[in-house]
């Protein structure tokens, strides 16, 4: 090491290269999965390259490398706490989950579509109107009253009529 800090190119490859063996054995003794091990020694190779000055060459290279290898052993394994807290593992959510062009997902896709249309056409003229321009259209109720000729305010309570129209007949909600 203290010849790569020196400026020694091939003495410092060879130190990374040799450095490899020692990151594993550190990285399995805390108990990181072999299927991440890589992870482990490539972080450390970085953190190494980052903190080469602070090498002392009148101490043990190995001790020294063996504190970084092991700090990004534990990095790895709370990163992987982290994410095996949040993420779900289930073998058969593929087989469960519809196919996006599942045509009974499509069908009844389209149906809801359909019985939501039907029933905006059933409301009244100014709550439909209103649903039409800033819902479906989604236009600002600026532009929606130039459109339609009426005030911003006329608009805003015909679209909560609506809302509350067309939540009541599909959900039950008042």
């Amino acid at each position: 090491m203290a010849a790569a800090q020196a400026g020694d190119r091939r003495a410092y490859e060879k130190l990374l290269a040799d450095s490899v063996a020692l990151i594993r054995a550190v990285a399995r003794r805390q108990g990181v999965a072999p299927d991440h091990l890589d992870d482990v020694v490539q972080e450390t190779l970085i953190t190494v390259h980052r903190v080469r000055q602070t090498y002392d060459p009148s101490r043990s290279y190995d001790a020294w490398l063996g504190a970084i290898a092991a700090r990004r052993a534990i990095d790895s394994l709370r990163s992987r706490g982290r994410r095996d807290s949040r993420e779900l593992h289930d073998e058969f959510a593929l087989d469960r989950h519809p196919d996006a062009d599942d045509a009974s997902a499509a069908t009844e896709s389209e149906q809801r579509a359909q019985r939501l249309h039907e029933a905006i056409a059933e409301l009244p003229p100014g709550q439909r109107e209103a649903v039409e321009q800033l819902g479906l259209r989604e236009r600002s109720l600026s532009e929606a009253a130039e459109l339609t000729g009426r005030n911003t305010g006329a608009l805003k309570v015909n679209l909560h009529r609506a809302l509350k129209a067309l939540r009541e007949r599909f959900h039950g909600e008042p």
